[in-house]
């Protein structure tokens, strides 16, 4: 079974995981067959480790972690690429890949552009 961990960086404030948590909602509804985790960085729960090893104990075999950045910072560089080492140790059954920031994803930035023109056409 596949499985996707949508990861963000977190927050000190719980409210800033409200838009990842309806990015969650939407992709349960369009691919029911998934199962799906949220994740963070720092300063929120649940840590991708603890993400990771449910949905391993659900049963998935391969785990795409969705970095839901805007791009590769250093987070992403550095920081990710460590901890999926860790995790690739931990559940060796279960190939753990990481994907590519959602921000540099060709649709993402369209609907940015999309988003910021309607702005100055005053559809806020």
């Amino acid at each position: 079974m596949t499985a996707l961990v949508l990861l963000g960086h977190g927050a000190r404030d719980p409210v800033w995981a409200e838009p990842l948590e309806r990015v969650r909602a939407r992709l349960a509804r369009a691919r029911p067959e998934l199962a799906i985790e949220v994740a963070f960085l720092e300063f929120m729960l649940p840590t991708l480790a603890e993400a990771v090893a449910a949905l391993v104990a659900r049963g998935a075999t391969c785990v795409v972690v969705v970095p839901v950045f805007l791009a590769q910072g250093v987070h992403l560089k550095r920081d990710l690429p460590a901890l999926l080492d860790e995790l690739r140790g931990r559940h060796s059954a279960c190939d753990v890949r990481l994907a590519a920031a959602a921000g540099e994803a060709p649709e993402v930035i369209a609907a940015i552009v999309a988003h910021a023109a309607a702005q100055a056409d005053g559809e806020i």
